[in-house]
């Protein structure tokens, strides 16, 4: 018999909440990534105009613009440990509620900034803080976004449910790269240099209020409100056992309590979940947990350095590289970003059918095998304007093969109480390293060696790991263990912490 779906009192069924928590999720990941994208466009715009002093380099500035975008980036894993924790200790609304507040706040900032030429090196210090507030509250969004879309899920439907957090993040680069087309071609070069790129950023504000508006009307998870019942529940057995203590074991109680707590925080570790038979599960070590954050940021590796490149660095890359106009490059980066948005939806819905491995690796194998021949392609001045189009297309959606099913397969990987903090900071960990860094990466290996081959050496040796990575991914869990999982009380697919609550005599049983 299997175990009760929803804890008492619990609702976790309705498609209007599920619905609710996916429009309220995706939301603020697409006001992150549309800064990102307009950041990205606008680079050779915001170096001559926050990084450029008189007698610097265009490439110098470029150079020092990319490195603002990696610090922000470093900040993500930052901000991913501290929101996740509070995350996992007080819910994920209210800390959705807060980033979103920061994300809204830094970004439209930027936007109102004094360049160079009015404050002089003050300008570049100031774009740098307000990256580092971007940096940690994009750190804060991506776990607790998928942990409410994968939490709310209807069983068997994670693939599916957090492939929009990907889905947005497609959305988030076309807005900003219409954004910056449509400033393009409306606006004067000049006009774009001296207010232009300001409006982007400025327009972040009525969305933010929109997202702001959707969180606040948004419920707790299912999964956390049956976390937050079992801690209450076990709060109340150890007061009620502290009072048949005498003074002295209650003294010595208290301080075996603090060391525990202490030890609680430096590991991010309070697994409750309770199995169908009613016991506790092993708890799982901090080495134990520290090795599936490793071992997820090696899994998206690829998918956060190809993605970053074809996506985001190719405009600036066609341009300094390959001597493409501003719309040129512009009309690249949407054709990619369609072939992003095209397959990920479609990989996500897949991998609920066949599994999260073989659709990720059919991804990652084919960047780590087509990355040079598909850049040749572009760089080639006799290849027609039509194959250099689908060229980046198909780019792209081979990068959605990836991202569709990522969220669902890291949210897996980690139980209830660390799952927001867990699956954060293996995504803010990969994107810190392969994302953060790719243009600062490309931009100065191509101007030390000449190759204009490095984004696809790039792209293609992170895939490869990838690929290492992605051998060791155990199937996602079925539809009735799904259930289980989101109220707390069945097992984690990845770590193994907990037994196979349906397996004979405790032992595991063999997923197919």
């Amino acid at each position: 018999m299997d175990a009760p779906a929803h804890g008492p009192g619990l609702r976790t069924d309705r498609p209007e909440r599920s619905r609710k928590a996916l429009v309220a999720g995706s939301v603020g990941n697409f006001i992150e990534w549309y800064e990102f994208g307009v950041y990205g466009y606008f680079a050779t715009v915001i170096a001559a105009r926050f990084f450029t002093p008189e007698g610097g380099s265009e490439a110098e500035a470029l150079v020092r613009t990319y490195a603002s975008f990696a610090l922000a980036f470093f900040f993500r894993p930052v901000g991913a440990a501290l929101f996740g924790r509070l995350g996992d200790r007080v819910g994920r609304r209210p800390v959705l509620i807060l980033v979103i507040v920061l994300m809204t706040a830094a970004t439209t900032l930027i936007g109102v900034l004094p360049t160079y030429a009015t404050v002089g090196a003050l300008a570049p210090w100031l774009l740098t803080l307000l990256r580092v507030v971007q940096g940690l509250s994009a750190g804060g969004e991506f776990g607790g976004a998928v942990s409410v879309m994968t939490e709310f899920a209807p069983p068997g439907r994670r693939g599916l449910y957090g492939s929009w957090q990907s889905f947005t993040v497609a959305l988030g680069l076309l807005g900003g790269a219409g954004a910056a087309a449509l400033l393009a071609t409306l606006l004067t070069e000049a006009q774009l240099n001296s207010w232009g790129w300001r409006l982007p950023f400025l327009l972040t504000l009525p969305m933010g209020l929109g997202a702001l508006w959707l969180r606040l009307r948004l419920d707790e998870t299912p999964s956390f409100q049956a976390l937050r019942a079992t801690r209450a529940a076990q709060a109340a057995e150890a007061l009620q056992a502290r009072q048949s203590l005498t003074a002295d074991e209650a003294n010595e109680a208290d301080k075996t309590f603090e060391a525990a707590e202490a030890m609680e925080a430096m590991e991010a570790i309070e697994t409750v979940e309770v199995s169908r038979a009613g016991q506790p599960p092993e708890r799982p070590s901090a080495r134990e947990v520290a090795k599936a954050i490793a071992l997820g940021a090696g899994r998206v590796m690829g998918w956060a350095a190809a993605g970053y490149t074809f996506l985001v660095v190719l405009p600036s890359y066609l341009q300094s590289s390959l001597n493409a106009t501003f719309q040129q490059a512009l009309v690249a980066t949407v054709l990619a970003n369609l072939g992003f948005a095209a397959t990920i939806i479609p990989a996500g819905l897949l991998s609920d059918r066949i599994g999260r491995r073989p659709v990720m690796l059919t991804g990652a194998l084919l960047v780590t095998v087509l990355a040079v021949p598909l850049l040749n392609l572009l760089q080639d001045e006799g290849t027609s304007t039509a194959v250099k189009g689908a060229t980046v297309f198909v780019a792209g959606a081979i990068v959605g093969l990836m991202a569709g099913p990522g969220p669902a397969m890291l949210s897996e990987m980690f139980p209830t109480s660390v799952r927001y903090t867990g699956l954060g900071l293996a995504y803010a960990l990969s994107n810190a390293v392969f994302s953060g860094c790719a243009g600062l990466i490309i931009t100065e290996t191509i101007e030390r060696t000449g190759s204009v081959d490095i984004p696809a050496y790039y792209a293609a040796a992170t895939c490869a790991v990838s690929v290492l990575a992605l051998l060791t991914l155990r199937e996602q869990p079925t539809a009735s263990e799904d259930r289980r999982m989101r109220n707390g009380d069945g097992p984690d697919s990845q770590l193994n912490l907990t037994k196979e609550p349906d397996a004979p005599n405790g032992t595991a049983k063999k997923r197919s």
